[in-house]
């Protein structure tokens, strides 16, 4: 993490205070066009702490038919607050040479997994939770790929632990999960409500059913 840019925009420009809860994933393109024409980048250890504005993270949900690639964050990695949560979400911080998001999530999709394949990824909304230290200063945005029976496995074994599992084992751990996989499961299984955008940056933004 010393030295590294990663994309952020203005807390402002993208929501109201408090922002939205859970997965935008009705009327997301305003937003996206926010992050493409407000987003800069600038050092990760500044913006950790930096309420002001958030960092953009994309964050793909791999399916293999009806089970999910679960992982499990070791305490061989980075953000000590996410040691030992379970996760549904592949993905990370955007450097300068990704290009945009589809550059940063092929990249992270290259780094964190062994696989074969490169598979299409489709856009399910943006994720917001301002509950929690990590989420304060994080935004998602939210993909999800099918594995299609081919085989998967992490490629950073010493920091994460990874397979496929059915929708009952992901309800049974739920509690261990970090926030943004909870907010992610609700809304696939329709446990929770999706949400409909506003005005960026106006609020505005209201929940509805799956």
């Amino acid at each position: 993490m010393p030295g590294e840019m990663v994309l952020v925009v203005p807390r402002t420009a993208l929501m109201g205070t408090p922002g939205w809860h859970g997965v935008l994933s009705r009327g997301a393109d305003p937003y996206l066009a926010v992050i493409e024409r407000e987003g800069r980048f600038a050092p990760r250890s500044a913006m950790e702490e930096d309420l002001r504005f958030k960092q953009v993270i994309p964050y793909l949900v791999l399916r293999d038919l009806e089970r999910t690639f679960l992982m499990r964050r070791t305490r061989a990695g980075v953000d000590a607050r996410l040691h030992e949560r379970l996760s549904i979400g592949v993905g990370g911080h955007l450097n300068p040479g990704d290009m945009d998001l589809a550059g940063g999530l092929a990249r992270e999709w290259a780094e964190e997994l062994d696989a074969g394949f490169v598979p299409e990824f489709r856009l399910l909304g943006l994720l917001n939770d301002d509950e929690t230290d990590v989420g304060r200063v994080h935004v998602g945005v939210v993909f999800v790929a099918e594995a299609e029976g081919r085989p998967v496995a992490v490629r950073e074994t010493e920091k994460l632990e990874g397979r496929f599992v059915t929708t009952a084992d992901l309800l049974a751990v739920r509690d261990r999960m970090e926030s943004w996989s909870q907010l992610v499961l609700d809304f696939l299984v329709g446990r929770g409500a999706g949400v409909t955008g506003g005005v960026p940056g106006a609020g505005g933004e209201v929940p509805h059913r799956p």
